[in-house]
């Protein structure tokens, strides 16, 4: 097969560059906004118009970026080529002239059965943990089998922006072969990014991430402890709960080891103030809140799981609601990635400002937690005991971290 007949529409050398090779396996890795995705979902879309009536598919780490990203960059590219389709939400299928675009989750590799495909594109490789996105891999080269004409291969591609040495840098790097061609991007490869973007992102992130996420380089995001910013004394407050104040409480809902972190805010700075840990369930966490701090508006910033399971009858928000606390559950929990990165920031952003301190007296098991979460696997560690009061607090301050009008806590 000869390079994909495409018109380029101001489509960058990097993505003309992944548009056009015909390896078994090419890889685009770059910062955000250096246009992967657009390449890709390019890319798939040529490849379905070049063999008429044999499938492709798109993954994506989870169904929601199925269909918050991947719905609407396909529903635009396909309009703007005048290719009608269908798409059949439940079944996460596009039905084009020319044949379906499949598109899967990445999240449950043993849902990935029951299809034939001529070619796979995978979005945001890195964004899975190390173990499960090569679990994911195995079942998609598996299903991408449909034989092509004239001798052609059954290409699986990548697009991602570098997650630390994970998946993308195991295969591309690591395993290099001449079967394996890597692409790298930077952000400000793309000339359509504004100033501001490159700003704001510099603002936001370590100098490590930002040569992973705007220079697209593979590098050790994970050096040391979780929470590597903190420091007991620069990060020490001797502020109390007094009369009047809001409680903000991050909670981490287990059964037989409830935990949740009390913050109060103050122009724009949140501090931990006190905490529980080791409680039996919900329920006897929401009794402890309301006994220990009576009069106080209480807001709790849940895991947010605990919408769907219980641990003792009716769903865990449910019965924080009934204890007549103020509910703050986001739809679906935070990358883990992005909760770490706004706790950190919160420490110490790259102008050096804190927004985060912790009353270290108030808050012992919190404060040993935060000095010794450690990484295993590119993954904070779950089995070093330190996970779940972190979890707590990392649920309020992500969400604290994206609102920015915060008022004096009278």
């Amino acid at each position: 097969m000869s390079e994909l007949n495409y018109i380029p529409r101001g489509l960058l050398p990097h993505q003309m560059e992944f548009l056009n090779s015909l390896a078994p396996h090419t890889g685009l890795i770059g910062g955000f906004g250096s246009g992967k995705s657009e390449a890709g979902v390019i890319k798939t879309i040529e490849k379905k118009k070049a063999y008429p009536g044999i499938d492709v598919a798109y993954y994506l780490p989870t169904v929601p970026l199925i269909k918050g990203i991947a719905f609407k960059k396909f529903k635009a590219e396909l309009t703007s080529q005048g290719i009608p389709y269908q798409l059949h939400e439940t079944d996460k299928e596009f039905k084009t002239p020319f044949g379906k675009i499949i598109m899967r989750s990445m999240e449950n590799a043993e849902t990935i059965v029951g299809y034939d495909v001529g070619y796979s594109l995978i979005d945001e490789a890195d964004i899975l943990p190390h173990k499960k996105m090569k679990l994911a891999f195995k079942n998609i080269i598996a299903r991408n089998r449909t034989l092509l004409p004239n001798g052609d291969v059954n290409s699986t591609d990548m697009v991602s922006t570098p997650e630390g040495f994970k998946f993308m840098y195991e295969f591309f790097v690591k395993r290099a072969s001449e079967r394996r061609v890597m692409i790298k991007a930077k952000s400000k490869d793309n000339p359509f990014l504004p100033a501001s973007y490159f700003e704001t992102l510099e603002e936001e992130y370590t100098s490590e991430q930002l040569e992973a996420y705007l220079n697209g380089e593979f590098i050790n995001l994970n050096t040391g402890n979780v929470y590597h910013r903190f420091n007991r004394k620069e990060h020490h407050s001797d502020k109390q709960i007094t009369k009047g104040n809001v409680l903000h409480v991050g909670m981490d809902f287990n059964v037989t080891n409830m935990n949740a972190v009390i913050h109060i805010i103050d122009k724009a700075v949140a501090y931990a103030v006190a905490e529980e840990s080791g409680l039996f369930d919900t329920q006897q966490m929401a009794e402890r809140l309301k006994a220990t701090y009576p009069g106080h508006q209480i807001v709790i910033y849940p895991d947010a799981s605990g919408a769907a399971k219980s641990t003792s009858g009716p769903s865990d928000i449910q019965i924080l609601k009934r204890a007549g606390f103020t509910v703050k559950a986001p739809a679906k929990n935070p990358f883990v990635r992005d909760r770490v990165n706004a706790f950190n920031l919160a420490l110490k952003d790259n102008k050096q400002h804190i927004s985060y301190y912790v009353n270290t007296f108030n808050c012992p098991v919190y404060t040993e937690a935060l000095e010794q979460m450690p990484y295993k696997n590119g993954e904070p560690d779950k089995t070093s005991g330190f996970d779940h009061i972190t979890e707590a607090g990392g649920y309020f301050i992500y969400q604290f971290r994206k609102q920015s009008n915060y008022i004096s806590i009278k």
